[in-house]
Order: structure tokens, then C-alpha cells, then sequence
């Protein structure tokens, strides 16, 4: 989204000269393999010094040659690089390794210091290649000027995106590990054995074990999954650079940086905290972006079964929004981008619902500018569960008031959109069971027709109701089991109409917390059976204007498979368990606990 009046940047120079596979030297020997896209000339490069940009992905960096030529055409020296054991850089590969991070560091202040460079580097890159901005960042390269984090906003993997408070995020992260090896299988085998199996077909299959298991064809493979499952307590093995940015904020570069997400992507929550913590103890500009967006779906008007209107889509975002950016903070050149606001957000939800001819709802929304997160003058306004089902922002009267379920981990609530996975189905769903999500089963009921998901739910709302800001929810609960997790969703439930008949209840947001990890993170603490105790649970941020007419709506239950692994509730340690029980629990809705949602109401723009 451009400022009013700012044209494209022009290609200055037709001829993009390109060396393939140059070897760049980091501090322990390894090089990485690394393609140098120079603006050129009559089939010469051209003599002058431009700034850098780099991109460095586990993704084969040809898949990006693309976008290399577009910023190479305007004036910058592009470098693309296989991050570390990937494709033709040498070393051994790990989802997350230290030196992911010195890597970064070496290479950027070698790029500087060519005699094609200006000595200005800055990086871009989504998901993975984000994770690599920030730990070169962490590190403080003197030649690294800013940074456009996309998707990739990650501020603690204990907390969110590997593990989350507690659960592991066993479907993306299985998903990922499979279709990573599909992609560059070295042997027939190999290929053969991950095509005749599906991932899908594993995901009953838990706890996975080691040495048992198709991951465990390719042993580092096997050994990040199963070292992210294991490693439940948050220790040192944490704290790494590629995985706790909020552990090195201090000693991160004073650089400006973008931190763009979505909606319905995996990593808002940190996108949120690294935009907040950095700006507070940072000189440089830091700016935020969220879209309606799935995972890297930053150039789609729409997330899963839900549209949201063009405006919500920026079709140039990997080509003519970089530059922008870049020219300013790379080139001191006057595009727009300084004179910005500090948050930039979609608010979702007014639309009037009708089905769009691709057969999507049509939420509809807007940009609102801010200067500050959460929005000034916003008011966070607790509501209330009450034994009817009702949710008000009445305090609950009743000395004792409880509304008891079961959960059998052998039939686990199935993930229906959210910030899961591409191959999870992330987005925006009526919450309805279907073959797209499995493990749901026929006849495909709505998932507040199941007796393990409590609802709470507003009356129809009399206007319009805008939410902007972090969401919590507090359960006051007890379970019969040493131990339980514990689900909340937030709602828009659209009434009947001509285009949906039963409605439509759209996913906003929703969070899980595992009972063992209910206050601490570095030690587990089983739970009392029938003991009462506060579970604070945080979904995502989210922007949505609740229209007149529609309710709110929470839903409480105990699962979110296969995006998180379920709980055993035998009390057994993490991944070592071969057996599940039931679990009774009882959500309670009394003056004296009081479990609610508190919702951050934001002033009519």
C-alpha cells in the first residue's frame, strides 16, 4: 500500500549480470554457496558501488532469481544464499543451529566490503529466510543498515511457532520435516518411502519414538523434530539466537526494520512482541504491518474460505513494496515510506457476508493507521462466562457454578484454520468438521454440536462492535487428571442468511495451554486432581469489527489436533507415554471464579 501519488520504481539498468555458486568463507571454514546478481551494462557489470541485499533461504536459492533481477534492475547488488547444509553450501543442516546466526554475520560484512558494494546491507526474506535476518541481527554486523522481517516475526519457539506454552506444534512441524525431505530426497528410496506413506497417516501416531518412525530415514531429519518434542522444559536449548530473539534484544542492531504478519500466520504473536520490545529500546525506526494474511499470503484479498476485499491484498509486495523500502533506508531517497505510520493494520469484518463468486465470504474490511499498539484509547473489557452459555460483561453472580465435559485423547477436537500450516488448512473456516480436516469424522457436524466444546456465546449485538489488540482468556478450571491442556477460540458467529443457511462461525483466533506449564516454564507442575486453578491462555492479536447482528463467541475444549499433539493426561513425562486416559474437566463460572475473555475494545476510527 503505497502512499498516494508514489510510482514504481523505474528499471535503471535492463542488463542483471549474475555469478553463480560463488563460495563465501564464514568463521569456521564452511562456505556458503551464494548467487550475486550485479546491475549491468552492454553484458558487463556496471562500475559503481550499490547497496546490498540479501536473501539467505534453505529453500534453494534459484527459486528466488526472480525477485534478484527485479531489485537488481533497480540499482542494488542482490545476493542469494543456501543457508548452511543446504543445496551447494557446505556444512550439516539443522532447522536451528547457532551458526545460522555467525553465518549471517560473516556474510554480510564480506558482501560490504566488495568492491561493487556501497558497504550498506540490508536483508529480506520470508519465514526461514526472516529467522536468518534476525539472528545475523542479534549479532550486530557493523555493515547491516535494515531489516524486512516477513512471516517470520518469531520471539520465543518455546512460546509460540515450535513448541506453545507448553504443547508442541507437531503438525507444521512434521509437515515441514516431511516435505522437506520429499523436496530433496538423495535417494530413490528415500523418495519412494515418504511418497507411499502419508504425513497425514502419522499424525495418530503419537508420541513418535526415535529410530521408529519415516523421519528417521534421514537422521538430522529426525533429530531436530524429535529434539523440539522432547526438550519440553524451557532451558538453555531455548535461548539460542534462532530460537528466543526476546533472550537478545539488547545487543540487536539499532537498524530499521519492518515487522510485517498476518492474521491467521504462525508467528504474529512474536511479530507483535519484537515490533513492542525493540521499539521501546531502539533509536531507529520500527514499523508493523499485519494483513489478513495466512503464512506468506501477503499478495492474497483472502485467508482460507474468507475474503476480505482487494484492498487487503498487496499484489506488488515482493517486488515494488521492497524497493521502497529499501530506497529509503538504503539510498536516503524520498518514497513515502518515512513519513508512515508506526502500525499499520487490516481491521477484518465489514462486509456484508454474501458468497463471492470463488464461493468465499465476504468479511470484508479496512487499513487503520496507528502510532502506537494497542490503538490509543483502547479499552480492554473483561466478558464474563455464565452456566446458560451466555457471555456478558456482567460479573457471574452464583457462589457455584460449574459447566463439567469430557475429553477422550483418542478423539481430539480437529484443527479447522487458525495460525496453523498451509498443509493444516491456516485461515479462516466456518468451524464445521469436513474431510479437508481430518481427523474429523461424518456427518460433519459444526464443532459446537461436540459435548467436549463448551460455548459461551454474546446475544446478537445490537451495533457494531470493533475489537483490536492482544486477546486473554482466563479459565478457572480443574481437571481429574494429573494433567490436561486447555483451548480457547474466539468467534464471529454470522447469523443465518440466504448464502449460508446455518450461519457461518468464523475463526478469529485461539490459543492452547498445557495444565503441567499453567505458571511456570522451566520445571513442569502436575495438577492437582479436582483442584480448581486459573489457566491464562493468549491467543494472537486480532482486529475485527463484530458486526450488528452477529455474536461473539468463545469456545472452550481441551484439543487443537493435529496442530498441536495431544495431551495424554496420564501425567507421564512428555513423549515417553504409551497410554491415554479421560479427563473431566470442569470449567467454572462462579462470583468466586469468574473465567472470562477480555476483549480490547477500540475506538470508531
Amino acid at each position: 500500500m503505497p502512499p498516494s501519488g508514489w510510482k514504481s520504481s523505474p528499471a535503471k539498468y535492463e542488463a542483471v549480470l549474475v555469478e553463480k555458486d560463488l563460495m563465501i568463507p564464514t568463521r569456521d571454514g564452511k562456505r556458503m554457496s551464494t548467487d550475486v546478481y550485479r546491475p549491468g551494462k552492454n553484458g558487463v557489470p556496471v562500475n559503481e558501488r550499490f547497496p546490498v541485499i540479501l536473501n539467505r533461504t534453505p529453500y534453494n536459492k534459484s527459486s528466488l532469481a526472480s525477485q534478484a533481477e527485479f531489485f537488481a534492475q533497480r540499482g542494488y547488488v542482490v545476493a542469494l544464499q543456501d543457508t548452511r547444509g543446504r543445496y551447494k553450501s557446505e556444512g550439516k543442516f539443522s532447522k536451528v543451529q547457532p551458526a545460522d546466526a555467525t553465518d549471517g554475520y560473516d556474510v554480510i560484512e564480506w558482501l560490504a566490503k566488495q568492491p561493487y558494494s556501497s558497504g550498506a546491507v540490508g536483508m529480506w526474506g520470508s519465514s526461514f529466510s526472516a529467522h536468518m535476518q534476525a539472528g545475523a541481527a542479534q549479532l550486530h554486523p557493523p555493515s547491516l543498515k535494515t531489516l524486512v522481517i516477513n512471516m517470520g516475526g518469531l520471539s520465543n519457539g518455546w512460546d509460540h511457532g515450535v513448541r506453545f506454552r507448553g504443547t508442541y506444534e507437531m503438525g507444521r512441524q512434521i509437515t515441514w520435516a516431511w516435505s522437506q525431505l520429499l523436496a530433496d530426497a538423495r535417494s530413490e528410496s528415500v523418495k519412494k518411502l515418504l511418497e507411499r506413506e502419508k504425513v497425514e497417516d502419522w499424525y495418530d501416531v503419537q508420541p513418535m519414538r526415535r529410530g521408529l518412525n519415516p523421519l528417521s530415514v534421514v537422521p538430522e531429519y529426525e533429530g531436530w523434530y524429535m529434539d523440539f518434542f522432547e526438550h519440553a522444559n524451557y532451558d538453555a536449548f531455548w535461548k539460542d539466537p534462532m530460537l528466543a530473539w526476546d533472550e537478545h534484544y539488547p545487543q540487536t542492531s539499532d537498524i530499521p526494520m519492518l515487522h510485517v504478519g498476518g492474521w491467521y500466520d504462525i508467528f504474529l504473536a512474536g511479530t507483535f512482541e519484537n515490533f513492542s520490545e525493540l521499539r521501546k529500546i531502539k533509536k531507529s525506526p520500527q514499523r508493523i504491518l499485519v494483513g489478513p494474511w495466512t503464512h506468506s499470503g501477503n499478495n492474497r484479498p483472502f485467508a482460507g474460505d474468507v475474503a476480505f476485499g482487494d484492498s487487503a491484498g498487496i499484489p506488488d509486495f515482493l517486488t515494488d513494496f521492497h524497493v521502497r523500502w529499501f530506497d529509503h533506508f538504503l539510498k536516503g531517497l524520498p518514497t513515502g515510506t518515512e513519513k508512515e505510520a508506526a502500525v499499520r493494520l487490516f481491521v477484518m469484518g465489514t462486509g456484508d457476508g454474501h458468497k463471492d463468486t470463488d464461493g468465499r465470504l465476504f468479511h470484508g474490511g479496512y487499513w487503520r493507521d496507528a502510532e502506537s499498539w494497542p490503538l490509543p484509547g483502547t479499552r480492554m473489557v473483561p466478558y464474563y462466562f455464565h452456566a446458560d452459555g451466555s457471555l456478558t460483561t456482567k460479573k457471574p453472580t452464583d457462589t457455584a457454578s460449574q459447566t463439567t465435559y469430557t475429553f477422550d485423547p483418542a478423539h481430539p477436537v480437529p484443527t479447522i484454520g487458525g495460525g496453523a500450516s498451509a498443509r493444516l488448512k491456516d485461515g479462516a473456516y466456518d468451524q464445521r468438521e469436513g474431510p479437508r480436516f481430518p481427523p474429523s469424522r461424518a456427518p460433519w457436524l459444526p464443532l459446537r454440536s461436540r459435548a467436549d466444546v463448551v460455548v459461551f456465546q454474546t446475544e446478537p449485538l445490537t451495533e457494531d462492535l470493533t475489537v483490536i489488540g492482544p486477546i486473554k482468556v482466563v479459565v478457572n478450571a480443574s481437571a481429574s487428571t494429573l494433567d490436561a491442556d486447555f483451548t480457547a477460540k474466539l468467534i464471529d458467529v454470522y447469523p443465518s442468511s440466504d448464502a449460508w443457511p446455518s450461519g457461518f462461525d468464523l475463526n478469529l483466533t485461539d490459543a492452547i495451554v498445557r495444565g503441567r506449564y499453567r505458571a511456570t516454564r522451566d520445571h513442569e507442575v502436575l495438577l492437582t486432581p479436582g483442584k480448581i486453578y486459573p489457566f491464562t491462555i493468549e491467543p494472537f492479536p486480532t482486529a475485527n469489527v463484530f458486526k450488528k447482528g452477529h455474536r461473539i463467541r468463545v469456545d472452550i475444549s481441551s484439543s487443537n489436533f493435529p496442530r498441536f499433539d495431544v495431551n495424554p493426561n496420564t501425567g507421564e513425562p512428555l513423549g515417553k507415554s504409551r497410554r491415554t486416559v479421560t479427563t473431566n474437566i470442569a470449567v467454572q463460572h462462579s462470583a468466586t471464579w469468574p473465567s472470562h475473555i477480555v476483549l480490547p475494545l477500540a475506538p470508531v476510527r
